[in-house]
């Protein structure tokens, strides 16, 4: 009723099987999926939805496991609420993960929010116009993260973005760069919960603090 009220056109379905089948023929902008279901449980439906749709998937669960959370989204999660949230909470997360899926689609040579702009052709940054002195891991590690369009970047994925390598070493140079880069950005006048940490998963820039 809420997400109708908000605009949505909606269709529901009550298991696993049956959410595969009206995806095929509805053909959704934004599922909601829960992992509790009846028959197939929400993990399952949302491996074989990625096997043939990249439309964008925000998971409702119960589980608040670091494991978890990875397993959702390396299984191809755009997002993930964990139970209870407020409805406003799910309207930001299917805006945003709507926005990262139409940016996706249409790659663009920049990345801009509010006030900061990123420019991925000659690797500068500005804030409010202003150039921002960051070195080039700090770049590397915002441009990730503002590719990311708001949602969830996993540890292992900017490790590995960013030096190739994963290990323990690798961890703690991500932990002290995403404080050098947040100190640079409050710096200039950011607000400091423009890089949220997601424990033991990852981090996401929060495009609402710019």
């Amino acid at each position: 009723m809420g997400l109708e009220a908000s605009g949505y056109e909606i269709q529901e379905a009550a298991g696993g099987r049956e959410a595969l089948e009206r995806m095929v023929s509805f053909l959704p902008e934004l599922v909601v999926l829960d992992l509790g279901m009846p028959d197939l449980d929400g993990l399952t439906v949302l491996k074989a939805l990625r096997e043939w749709s990249n439309v964008p998937v925000v998971v409702l669960t119960v589980r608040d496991s670091e494991e978890d959370k990875v397993r959702l989204l390396e299984a191809g999660a755009d997002d993930y609420l964990t139970k209870p949230f407020s409805f406003a909470e799910l309207i930001v997360r299917l805006k945003v993960a709507r926005r990262h899926y139409l940016a996706a689609q249409e790659p663009t040579p920049y990345f801009r929010t509010g006030r900061l702009e990123i420019n991925y052709s000659d690797h500068s940054v500005r804030f409010e116009g202003e150039l921002l002195r960051v070195t080039a891991t700090e770049y590397k590690l915002l441009r990730l993260l503002a590719q990311g369009q708001g949602r969830v970047v996993m540890q292992s994925r900017l490790i590995e973005e960013i030096w190739g390598t994963a290990n323990a070493e690798s961890a703690h140079y991500l932990r002290v760069y995403v404080g050098h880069l947040r100190k640079k950005l409050e710096g200039a006048g950011v607000l400091p919960s423009v890089i949220v940490t997601e424990p033991g998963v990852g981090y996401r820039l929060n495009v609402d603090a710019l």
